[in-house]
């Protein structure tokens, strides 16, 4: 197992603020991940945490998203195989995290 990938995705809305949006923008999240040929299986919440479960190139790749007061952290736990990617799902991550978090 390959180190987790971290990104932090700072916010000035508030924990509770932020999870809604987060909530809110998870069915768009699974589509996104579904043109690109990936699937998310699980997306669990426990308290202010996420826990996830993508499907990609038949490999399981799981993370967890915790929302915090003042940023988003998203943990990703890829294999191997996967890591040689891991500057591009970084990026992806970033960006895309940033515009649900700015959506309403």
């Amino acid at each position: 197992m390959a180190k987790p990938l971290v990104v932090v995705i700072p916010h000035q809305l508030g924990r509770a603020e932020a999870r809604r949006r987060l909530e809110n923008g998870i069915g768009q999240a699974k589509d996104m991940l579904q043109k690109a040929g990936l699937s998310m299986a699980d997306a669990t919440w426990s308290g202010d945490r996420l826990s996830f479960l993508v499907g990609a190139m038949n490999q399981r790749v799981d993370g967890d998203i915790d929302v915090e007061d003042d940023a988003v952290r998203v943990e990703v736990r890829m294999p191997l195989l996967l890591s040689l990617f891991a500057h591009k799902v970084q990026q992806i991550v970033s960006q895309n995290g940033a515009k649900l978090l700015t959506k309403q």
